[in-house]
């Protein structure tokens, strides 16, 4: 039987040059800034150190373990600055956090937390920098004809358009030769008509065709199959766009149980393991640096003043919405006078409850600290949706559709929704809206970094304060 030709070997050459040139970069930044920054110090001491081939090794095969998380993907993010840039955070993130585990559990001397900040920002930025520029390169050589995949389109009609055109506006280094239909798509003179559906085979292998995406409806499903088995036999990759797309304009996610294809209706990136462990290890790490460092001064401080400005205990606890709607217990600093509708009546902007101390406390949201507990014991997340008092969860619940679905997550003490203008006080069912679209995207676009990107920006904007938190 006559075969497609195919050209990944050459794909799988740049993702090795690309290995190669991340642990270059590895090795170059560590010890360039040994040179140029730490002389005489404990980092130069760390390259010097008798120990360095062990140190050398532990860098390097590090990195290996990383690339196998966090693949090279060639095909995909060719020159969209910013997931280049949160891929490379997060890739350069996880490889420090397992490489200062590895060197603490093997015993390896340590450099300064200093020291090694400065490592990581220097070997963040350069090796943002080395990939923009691989990608770049990458771009220009596609565009004089090399390393792209060659695609036919099967069907016509809405789905096979916007197929067409999702891979056109791309940049991910495809050449689309044109689709296949019984009869030519009049309607999209941009798509070129290759033939009919029988002449799809002999089309493939003459060309080459590396991918074929079907857009046939089921019942074409004799076709559809026919299609399927000639693609594995020739070692194509196949792509069926389901029916239901047109009515579900959104991002999927294709499983399995076992041999049958179960597609979920929302991505949701937590789902993963190694997701909710890493997301979790950083929300012990985080909360108890807060509440080791920062808190107990907060806490004599603030519960001296709190003590003797108005009756009551210096920790309010309140119920609220948690994980899968379960209630927990969330503790705040007390803000308000002693009172019974606390449960039941939101903060507003003029609001005689909130004591002097109060309003300070709240508007540098100093009264959220004690949530680190929250963190710590595991019913909340330092990010995430903000937790709803009992009432409001089941008020917005009537009044928003799908409103639950924000309950997928932990809820954290801050969020997407709060840094995109939604702190504070939503006054209107529209403003409320507007945070439940926000906390949606949140769960269907987490990653690592976005949670560090909020926890900054949050950080920017208490500094600058916020007219909408009272």
């Amino acid at each position: 039987m006559e075969l497609t030709g195919k050209k990944d070997g050459f794909g799988y050459l740049i993702k090795w040059i690309i290995r190669l040139g991340d642990l270059l970069v590895i090795n170059f930044t560590l010890i360039l800034l040994s040179k140029l920054l730490f002389a005489d110090d404990a980092f130069t001491s760390f390259i010097n150190n008798v120990r360095l081939v062990e140190k050398l090794l532990l860098i390097n095969l590090v990195y290996f373990v990383v690339a196998s998380i966090i693949p090279i993907n060639l095909s995909s993010n060719i020159i969209f600055f910013d997931k280049i840039v949160h891929r490379s955070f997060s890739f350069i993130s996880l490889y420090f956090i397992l490489l200062t585990a590895a060197m603490l559990l093997l015993g390896i001397d340590r450099i300064t937390w200093i020291d090694w900040s400065v490592y990581y920002i220097g070997l963040s930025i350069i090796y943002i920098i080395w990939h923009i520029t691989v990608r770049i390169i990458l771009k220009w050589y596609r565009s004089k004809g090399y390393n792209y995949k060659r695609i036919v389109i099967i069907g016509s009609g809405n789905r096979a358009t916007d197929v067409f055109n999702e891979l056109k506006s791309s940049d991910y280094g495809y050449k689309i030769l044109g689709a296949f239909d019984e009869i030519p798509d009049l309607s999209n003179p941009s798509i070129n008509y290759l033939g009919t559906l029988s002449q799809v085979e002999k089309y493939c292998i003459e060309n080459k065709v590396d991918e074929i995406y079907c857009t046939l409806p089921n019942s074409e499903e004799s076709v559809i199959l026919r299609l399927v088995n000639f693609s594995e036999r020739n070692m194509i990759r196949f792509f069926l766009v389901p029916e239901f797309y047109e009515y579900i304009k959104r991002k999927l996610v294709l499983n399995s149980l076992q041999s049958i294809p179960v597609i979920g209706i929302r991505p949701e990136p937590l789902q993963l393991l190694y997701n909710r462990v890493l997301k979790r290890i950083f929300d012990i790490v985080f909360s108890s640096i807060v509440l080791i460092s920062v808190f107990p001064v907060i806490y004599i401080i603030f519960g001296v003043i709190i003590k003797l400005t108005s009756r009551g205990s210096i920790v309010f606890k309140q119920r609220r919405t948690g994980l899968q709607g379960e209630e927990f217990t969330c503790y705040k600093f007390r803000t308000m006078y002693v009172n019974d509708k606390s449960d039941s009546l939101t903060t507003q902007q003029v609001d005689p409850r909130i004591t002097p101390i109060g309003k300070f406390m709240r508007r540098t949201s100093i009264d959220e600290l004690p949530q680190f507990f929250n963190v710590l014991i595991g019913n909340m997340s330092v990010v995430g949706p903000r937790p709803h008092m009992i009432k409001q969860t089941s008020l917005y619940n009537g009044l928003i559709d799908k409103f639950m679905i924000r309950h997928i997550v932990k809820p954290g003490i801050t969020g997407w929704a709060q840094i995109s203008g939604y702190r504070g006080e939503t006054k209107t069912i529209k403003q409320m809206e507007g945070r439940f679209r926000r906390d949606v995207w949140y769960i269907e676009n987490w990653s690592f970094m976005l949670d560090i990107k909020i926890i900054v920006v949050t950080t920017l904007q208490l500094l600058r304060g916020d007219k909408n938190v009272y």
